[in-house]
């Protein structure tokens, strides 16, 4: 007997398409998609909705779009049984008590949250809402914007719970991470609260109630917080750097053996597609617009910055050089490119005359060469992003920058 459908074929034009137990909108995306598996592989029947029409019938026919830790099998096991649903329209949501809205709150070219889409959203989905559904954002947004959601939909007549349960997964460990971390909760009615506790209970380990700002603000600190960390520590490499002393040594006399410094990262890029807009989001909020975070933003920015003008002081200049970036990916064993400062890396050794080439084993782009390639022809090799695939090079006696230390010979610039 042939699996069944995907997308449920066998009804006749008048019958209506089933209830869903849920409906994950941005369900084909980084974020929503682990979350729809996680829930159908619960038992759910779940829609995922997305605009790439592209996307769905990729995830469709069973091929995953980006790298996630178990999430091929699962797509592959989970086909068959007819619990998911594809569809690139928003007359889906009426189809479901339960919509989860995967989508945050971007920042705009003034590092100002961006409500544009949320604007949107609501115009997209309140005529398909049914009455009393349960709604919940799962994602990092400006705080106060779960309150404006609710004031946008009761505008447009529509009666809903309402709560913002934000994600807490770190990208290729979400199947994991769904069910061993706790989940937040934040809701301001009770119904809300019980209904979200009820359906996260599917998953989660366990849950934490709050108020929805509240929830708000514990996810942007949260993100903020890890951004500042790297950018302590990579404001310790530089000083260290520019003293002449070698931070690998550093870092081991201050974390061996010593608890109290364990937290402490070592240095690298810090970058994707969360903690620097989330970090802009929460300045943005505040009255004195954060000087922690902005140096924290400079800090981290600047990395880039730093490294090429220590290649240029050492080579006196970069002109005629030929520098291999290995790795374009935001961090290691990752094929998401999206901000990566590998990418401000290669246009600023662009600027200063040298010749860049690029390279990584899971991000596709035709601007990109082999790994042999830039072996050969490189002077200068950086390593961009940590993967494991760079553990073990023939690097030689080249000149070889590693700020993160991946490479076997310690944090090198």
């Amino acid at each position: 007997m042939s699996p069944r459908p995907p997308i449920l074929e066998d009804m006749t034009p008048n019958q209506p398409e089933p209830d869903l137990d849920l409906v994950v909108l941005g369900g084909g995306g980084h974020v929503g998609l682990p979350l729809s598996l996680a829930f159908a592989q619960a038992g759910l029947r779940v829609g995922i909705y997305d605009i790439s029409q592209s996307t769905l019938d990729r995830i469709a026919a069973g091929d995953m779009p980006f790298m996630e830790n178990g999430a091929d099998e699962l797509l592959t096991e989970l086909i068959p049984t007819g619990r998911l649903a594809f569809s690139a329209d928003a007359s889906i949501i009426g189809r479901t008590n339960q919509l989860i809205v995967v989508i945050g709150t971007p920042v705009d070219e003034f590092l100002g949250p961006s409500m544009t889409v949320f604007e949107r959203a609501v115009e997209q989905i309140a005529p398909y809402l049914r009455d009393d559904a349960l709604v919940v954002l799962w994602s990092t947004v400006y705080p106060g914007t779960t309150a404006y959601v609710a004031q946008h939909l009761a505008a447009r007549g529509k009666t809903v719970d309402l709560a913002f349960c934000p994600e807490r997964i770190a990208e290729g460990h979400a199947l994991e991470e769904l069910h061993t971390l706790p989940q937040i909760v934040g809701a301001d009615t009770e119904p809300a609260a019980q209904r979200a506790e009820a359906l996260f209970g599917k998953l989660a380990a366990s849950t934490i109630r709050t108020t929805t700002k509240e929830a708000e603000l514990a996810k942007l600190f949260t993100n903020t917080w890890r951004y500042m960390k790297f950018a302590v520590a990579n404001q310790y490499f530089m000083i260290a750097d520019q003293a002449g002393v070698n931070y690998t040594n550093v870092l081991r006399a201050i974390r061996q053996d010593y608890p109290r410094a364990a937290d402490l990262p070592g240095p690298g890029f810090a970058a994707g597609p969360c903690l620097f807009k989330d970090t802009m989001q929460l300045s943005a909020f505040t009255t004195d617009h954060f000087p922690l975070g902005q140096s924290a933003m400079q800090v981290n920015e600047g990395l880039p910055a730093y490294i090429v003008s220590a290649l240029e002081r050492r080579n006196g200049g970069l002109g005629g050089k030929t520098v291999g970036i290995l790795g374009m990916a935001f961090k290691g064993e990752s094929d998401d490119p999206r901000a990566s400062l590998s990418y401000k890396l290669r246009k600023l050794l662009q600027w200063a005359g040298a010749r860049v080439v690029c390279t990584d084993p899971y991000v596709t782009d035709d601007r990109f060469t082999t790994l042999d390639c830039v072996l050969e022809e490189s002077d200068i090799l950086i390593l961009g992003a940590p993967h494991k695939a760079y553990s073990a090079l023939p690097i030689g006696g080249r000149d070889v920058v590693d700020i993160w230390g991946a490479l076997g010979e310690g944090i090198r610039l």
